[in-house]
């Protein structure tokens, strides 16, 4: 009876400090195992050809292009280091010791944050190109952009460090015993949690995003209209060029997904019956790591540049010398 006792625990020589291991259906087991493993070679590897074709090519170091390309680190590290954490964390004991569970949680926590204020970035980038376009090129630079971006990552690192600081510095103290590498949030914690990765980041990107949509479709209609030859030379000078128009659908495209994916996540702060720990809580936790595979297939689906850089990549083109001024647009 001790035999079989200590064989459902994760660590049988700790006896009563070992987590026991989970019991689910094995069948779930292995579904869950397959489904998520795959999602993650995929994130990793689509975004990682973002990644190398933004860095690579001249022509793509456009001040948008370096928000897709830090959104798709943050998303490579998802597929990294976050995926695997929860399929190691939902189908078996943690057997990789505190250390690493900690850095788990740490790289996991700035990927997300990271990966929200991307969002607002390219919200504020298609809000200057759509509702003032003529000073888009003087307001939007490169430089500007990549302090923009720096300054995200630095802020993620922060948020991170901050929200996770007991369990960084006391790595075993919150677990209830070995084996176990759950991220506890009290309600203080929690809720500055909330505001300030949900709540304040999504009301900023939906303003903008409205405020976009309706001068795109107000300029849209204004384009088709009957106007007066004068009229026209007025107004040609403020309107966005078609390129932008075009760049903001598919853009709007991207942080649509991104909501509906990221939302969900945080219903079971408001419900008393969902917990992150239940099965309804971990489908939506599932559900937000399915975004970072989604969005290069979405660059794939509406950015011509994205799937000729990529020929050239997978074709290992790149690796020729002057291969960095190819012509992509």
């Amino acid at each position: 009876m001790e035999a079989q006792g200590g064989a459902e625990l994760c660590f049988p020589e700790l006896l009563n400090a070992s987590c026991r291991k989970p019991t689910p259906p094995w069948s779930k087991v292995v579904l869950l195992q397959i489904v998520l493993s795959s999602v993650s070679v995929l994130t990793v590897a689509l975004n990682l050809l973002v990644i190398v074709s933004v860095s690579h090519f001249r022509q793509l170091h456009v001040p948008t292009n370096l928000l897709l390309l830090s959104l798709s680190v943050s998303d490579f590290l998802v597929g990294l280091v976050f995926l695997p954490g929860e399929i190691l964390r939902n189908t078996s004991c943690w057997f990789l010791g505190d250390f690493l569970c900690s850095l788990y949680k740490c790289i996991s926590t700035i990927a997300v944050t990271a990966s929200v204020g991307d969002m607002v970035l390219i919200s504020v980038d298609r809000y200057v190109a759509i509702c003032d376009p003529m000073h888009y090129t003087s307001r939007i630079t490169v430089r500007r952009m990549k302090l923009s971006i720096f300054l995200c990552w630095v802020y993620s690192a922060l948020y991170s460090n901050l929200f996770l600081k007991d369990d960084l510095y006391q790595p075993n103290r919150l677990n209830s015993c070995h084996g176990e590498c759950e991220i506890l949030v009290g309600y203080i914690s929690g809720t500055v949690d909330l505001v300030l990765t949900f709540i304040l980041p999504i009301s900023v990107i939906i303003i903008l995003y409205m405020r976009v949509f309706m001068v795109a479709v107000s300029q849209a209609r204004a384009m088709r209209s009957h106007v007066t030859a004068v009229t026209l030379r007025r107004s040609v000078a403020v309107l966005p060029k078609k390129s932008e128009l075009k760049a903001a659908r598919t853009l709007g495209v991207l942080v649509v997904v991104f909501l509906i994916c990221f939302s969900p996540v945080y219903y079971t702060s408001f419900s008393v019956e969902t917990s992150i720990t239940s099965p309804s809580g971990s489908f939506l936790i599932y559900l937000f790591c399915f975004n970072p595979c989604l969005n290069p297939l979405i660059y794939a689906l509406f950015y011509p540049w994205f799937r000729k850089a990529v020929k050239l990549v997978v074709t290992l083109q790149i690796l020729q010398p002057g291969s960095r001024e190819a012509n992509v647009l």
